[in-house]
């Protein structure tokens, strides 16, 4: 008979489908929500090389504030997840409430954050072809960011209460939406300007623009969801509700986007070696981040069947939750190295034809397989310290992983032994394993202090 964890396989069986059901629609709303920088990669890249390099730049500094306004958004779902579990409406409002006009700040000032950095790009030593091109198409992005955020803090509420299916139809067609836009605007047809680069920018605006405008739409013909914006309305804002939403969003935005920053920082470390060697690494961590994705989505899902749990307290049956989403997307990640191993030399030809291009990425391939277990490890051990509202600790785990372990690991492996580009990604690979260790034995000691090590 089969074991896993010490407990009998069939034990788990009904956790691998609660979770599955749970987590589908989400893995469908994350790969969208990637599928937006992928889809520009791959149609800016058919344009030139330079183009996919100033996306590269732009996205990779871009992604950083992305990130973290997304982890502040994400500390949402805990909070409602557990008040969900323990059917407590009243609870579930307040968090509506207060979650929503936190979310409103944060996102006012993330927005100005963004475009002030937009001053210091021509400081990050990149080619100037790339930095006249990245600029633009960064500005765009920039104004797409406020509306994004709202989408992404109503998601996590809708999340909170287990309903996974409407951020999915949202993002599937924002994505039609970016496509459409994205060849209208890129490659002039149908007598629209041919702005190449600048197009995918615009496309990326346009179809983040009407995301929180679907949300809106869904609520108001959905009379059981619109009851809680209803009831949420009548609830005062309380200081203290407001910075109990901040005191775990933030901290999980820090720990999201230390590790976008390391890289975003390689991101930067490659331009340094050329347009050539950036232009590769954005088609690799293009597919590195699908697969992310997609095992994030699995652990989002996870979160919330981990608040629920805490909420009613079971906590034997939250552990078994845990193990059960943590096979899924170990096993999910094996089969996108075995993927990337297989595919590295096919793989980049949907981003560039560009033969230079194509062998750097092949390279750096075989490493992103390399780590997908250890990728795939620390996200999903990070949900689950998320949804039991461990957020402080995990964040410093985070900083000395990415940024103390693997950012100088990719300095020495590239620019000291000279490795090049794929000394870079050996840091990622360096920082992703103590990343993933970690956190794993942050949850056993969780796990230690509930008696159920």
């Amino acid at each position: 008979m089969l074991f896993i964890c010490g407990v009998k396989i069939q034990h788990y069986i009904p956790f691998y489908k609660r979770n599955l059901h749970l987590a589908l629609p989400i893995v469908m709303s994350q790969i969208g929500q990637v599928m937006v920088a992928l889809v520009d990669n791959m149609m800016v890249g058919h344009v030139g090389t330079t183009e996919l390099a100033a996306a590269a730049f732009a996205n990779s500094v871009f992604m950083i504030g992305m990130v973290f306004g997304m982890g502040v958004t994400y500390g949402l779902t805990p909070l409602v997840g557990a008040a969900f579990g323990k059917n407590d409406r009243n609870t579930i409002v307040v968090w509506l409430k207060n979650g929503s006009f936190s979310h409103l700040l944060a996102s006012v000032a993330l927005t100005f954050v963004m475009f002030s950095v937009y001053f210091f790009l021509p400081m990050m030593g990149q080619p100037q072809d790339v930095l006249e091109l990245a600029k633009p198409y960064y500005l765009l992005l920039c104004a797409s960011y406020f509306p994004f955020m709202l989408f992404f803090s109503q998601k996590q509420f809708f999340e909170g209460i287990g309903n996974t299916k409407m951020a999915m139809h949202i993002t599937l067609t924002s994505n039609v939406v970016n496509i459409v836009v994205n060849y209208l605007f890129i490659f002039g047809k149908f007598g629209m300007p041919e702005l190449g680069l600048l197009g995918a920018g615009i496309g990326t605006l346009v179809s983040r623009m009407i995301m929180p405008v679907l949300y809106a739409f869904y609520v108001a013909r959905n009379t059981q969801l619109s009851s809680y914006f209803a009831e949420a309305r009548l609830q005062q804002i309380s200081k203290q509700k407001v910075l109990g939403v901040l005191k775990i969003g933030i901290p999980i935005g820090f720990q999201l986007i230390v590790e976008v920053t390391a890289f975003a920082i390689g991101a930067v470390m490659m331009g340094w070696l050329g347009e050539t060697a950036l232009a590769a690494h954005q088609v690799a961590i293009g597919l590195a981040s699908t697969a992310y994705m997609i095992a994030l989505g699995v652990s989002q899902a996870n979160t919330i069947r981990v608040s629920h749990q805490m909420g009613v307290k079971d906590y034997a049956a939250m552990k078994t939750a845990a193990f059960a989403s943590t096979h899924l997307v170990l096993a999910f990640m094996s089969l996108t190295a075995l993927l990337f191993i297989v595919g590295r030399n096919i793989l980049p030809y949907l981003f560039t034809s560009d033969v230079a291009v194509i062998q750097i990425a092949a390279e750096l391939l075989i490493i992103a397989a390399v780590f997908q277990l250890f990728d795939g490890l620390q996200v999903i051990m990070q949900s689950t310290l998320r949804g039991m509202a461990d957020v402080t600790k995990p964040m410093l785990i985070a900083f000395v992983a990415y940024l103390l372990v693997g950012i100088p690991t990719s300095y020495g492996f590239a620019f000291l032994l000279d490795f090049g580009p794929q000394g870079i990604w050996f840091g990622y690979l360096v920082g992703l394993t103590t990343a993933g260790i970690l956190f794993y034995l942050r949850f056993k000691n969780n796990l230690r202090k509930l008696n159920l090590g």
